[in-house]
């Protein structure tokens, strides 16, 4: 169990991270790679392709988590790659040596050279680090790195909809299903052993991930804001092959016109404005969201002389589901 203390300047610095962080979701999708069999009926294949695919060069990351635990100096949370790889780089010495002998303290074999190397601070092993990591990047996340960033934004969208309407703390306790508020003070959140974090004004910075289904990940470093990387999805984002096999086969259905303005419809529209997007005729739009109405995917309302457009529930689901 997790225990996070608020006090009433940690509630006034709370916050959502605006952008995905590139290195900490390569972190949880190495952890989902690194993950049980008894997933492995959803995330076999995915582990396998990645395993296939892997560079040489990507290798040497692994020896960081000889374990299953990774050092705290590789959770940065910089919102591109190249800020997070120099932030690594300028992690305190002391730090990069405790936090290695620490992940090897619960493995039974000697370190490899290069991280016998990283700790005594040397600058090829560094440079051998930068290399690992950021092929790891390329090929675990690169593909998928902008269906990362939509989720991150429709994440962020409803929290700060959900933080508007019923406060943060209501939006803390239902962060992930093992959340509760105790006391109105006491945050608490399932996760390995037993840990009692007081805050002490530093406040907490929130993160979804898109690659992880298990407990809340934290990193919690003197002097800065608590970090906390929580699952907001089914652990693995649609392939790019993925996402255009759905489209194809829902534009089967729907036609790719009347798919098109479904999913233009995220935001409403009226009958011109879809026209001048999709270079049709009024009357052309006009009859395709007549038939996406008559099916339940979206509403129609008037305006004085306009005509306003918006998705139903079942058609934001029929598009999420793309």
């Amino acid at each position: 169990m997790i225990r996070i203390h608020f006090t009433a300047a940690d509630f006034a610095r709370v916050r959502f991270a605006p952008r995905p962080a590139p290195l900490q979701e390569l972190n949880a999708a190495l952890r989902m790679w690194c993950g049980h069999d008894d997933d492995d009926v959803l995330f076999g294949r995915w582990r396998r392709r990645l395993l296939r695919s892997m560079p040489v060069i990507a290798e040497p990351f692994g020896d960081l988590v000889p374990a299953g635990e990774a050092p705290a100096f590789i959770d940065v949370f910089s919102d591109t790659l190249t800020e997070g790889l120099d932030a690594i780089r300028v992690s305190r010495p002391k730090l990069v040596r405790s936090e290695i002998e620490r992940v090897y303290a619960q493995h039974a074999g000697r370190p490899p050279l290069w991280i016998r190397q990283l700790h005594r601070g040397d600058a090829d092993a560094w440079q051998l680090l930068r290399r690992a990591q950021h092929a790891a990047f390329e090929t675990v996340l690169r593909p998928v790195w902008s269906v990362v960033q939509d989720l991150h934004q429709k994440e962020f969208t409803r929290h700060a909809v959900a933080v508007a309407e019923h406060g943060i703390g209501a939006v803390l306790a239902e962060l992930v299903p093992s959340a509760r508020m105790r006391g109105g003070e006491v945050w608490e959140l399932e996760g390995p052993g037993a840990r009692d974090i007081k805050l002490g004004g530093r406040g907490v910075v929130l993160l979804p991930t898109f690659h992880w289904t298990g407990h809340p990940l934290i990193a919690d470093l003197p002097d800065r804001p608590l970090y906390l990387t929580y699952p907001a999805g089914p652990g693995l984002p649609l392939s790019p092959a993925e996402v255009e096999g759905r489209d194809d086969a829902l534009a089967g259905v729907l036609g790719r016109t009347r798919l098109a303005i479904l999913l233009l419809l995220a935001d409403e529209h009226t009958t011109s404005g879809l026209a001048r997007r999709l270079g049709v005729s009024n009357a052309t739009a006009s009859a395709h969201t007549a038939a996406l109405r008559g099916a339940g995917l979206i509403t129609t309302v008037r305006a004085g002389r306009a005509v306003l457009h918006r998705r139903t529930e079942l058609g934001s689901l029929l598009a999420r589901w793309r």
